[in-house]
């Protein structure tokens, strides 16, 4: 790429959450049996059948991923070979094809390289938010699995998750809404999972938190997770712990976290149930994790009618959580050394 290619005329530092268009994005097809060669494409919406079964059956997923600036001008994604190795679990759990690792990195790689001029510089902030999904397309009317399928990677310029100074606090409310059983489709990142929990969402933010906080659904006893992130928390005997669960995504970053914590700061760490009420008087602090959320504390947990304060006052942001975003952001951002080998450079 001509490397006197300019960046867009946005205001970096003060982008939201929210799709921006870009210029490119990759489309590849599957038809009896085989991926076609797929390609760049400018136009971002998608003619599907009005019979396809991703608009009626749900059969669809996605991944998140970012791509960061480095201060030498590298272009970084974090362990981009994971999220490939997961949308390969949530596919054939709907009976869709694998995407094979070689056509999924190179579309991500395509697209960002593509799109260099929406990348988001150095020290603004905001990074570029690539979307992998994966969707049943086609004629088709009955229960069943789609004949044809698209493989879709667009990206978009994004603030953070949560738009506040600095590195935010948020809250959770516990939900009275289930978002998912043991055996059923919450360990895969499949639309379905969020659209069941938009309402569970609504009713926290009516009680003045940010998202909810899912309990197990047998027993409504053990932490799940968030609406859009895992969950860590430190605890007051020095452990480290995140919740153990079939219902739960296994989260990139939060996997990611959990190493951090053990090799770079000593902890104890753990994954195992979490019973909220019981356990909550030993909470030190406690985090949201996720690809958009990154590490976002969580200051205060509503249950039982009331709120709970972790970390004293509920505000401030702990000295655990606080080594831990600046570990995992400052590897992302090529700041730190890169002991495990988690990031990916896309030649430009």
């Amino acid at each position: 790429m001509d490397a006197k290619v300019s960046k867009k005329d946005l205001n970096w530092s003060e982008l939201g959450f929210q799709y921006q268009r870009t210029d490119f994005r990759f489309s590849a097809t599957w038809e009896k049996g085989s991926w076609n060669e797929g390609g760049l494409v400018s136009s971002e919406f998608i003619a599907v059948h009005e019979g396809a079964p991703a608009l009626h059956y749900a059969q669809q997923c996605f991944e998140g991923m970012k791509a960061q600036t480095a201060a030498d001008g590298r272009i970084l994604l974090f362990r981009p070979n994971l999220n490939s190795e997961r949308m390969n679990l949530a596919g054939p759990r709907l009976l869709m094809p694998e995407v094979p690792a070689e056509m999924f990195m190179s579309a991500v790689e395509q697209t960002v390289r593509a799109n260099y001029a929406w990348i988001p510089p150095y020290g603004s902030g905001a990074s570029l938010y690539i979307r992998p999904m994966l969707i049943g397309i086609g004629e088709n009317l009955g229960l069943k699995p789609a004949k044809q399928y698209e493989f879709r990677v667009f990206v978009s310029p994004v603030g953070p998750y949560y738009q506040q100074a600095g590195l935010a606090v948020i809250s959770l409310a516990v939900s009275d809404v289930d978002r998912a059983a043991p055996l059923g489709t919450g360990s895969f990142k499949v639309g379905a999972n969020y659209a069941g929990g938009l309402l569970a969402t609504r009713m926290a933010q009516q009680l003045g938190a940010n998202e909810a906080l899912y309990l197990d659904s047998l027993e409504r006893r053990y932490i799940d997770e968030a609406g859009s992130a895992n969950i860590i928390i430190a605890l007051k005997d020095g452990s480290f712990v995140t919740p153990k669960s079939d219902a739960i995504l296994p989260s990139i970053t939060r996997r990611s976290i959990m190493q951090l914590a053990k090799d770079q700061l000593g902890l104890v760490t753990e994954e195992r149930p979490i019973d909220l009420r019981k356990e909550f008087p030993n909470f030190q602090e406690a985090a949201a994790c996720g690809t958009a959320a990154v590490l976002t504390p969580v200051g205060r947990i509503w249950y039982d009618d009331a709120w709970h304060n972790i970390n004293g006052d509920g505000e401030s942001v702990g000295p655990v959580m606080q080594k831990l975003y600046d570990l995992l952001i400052g590897i992302q951002k090529g700041e730190l050394e890169d002991p495990y080998s988690w990031l990916h450079e896309v030649e430009i």
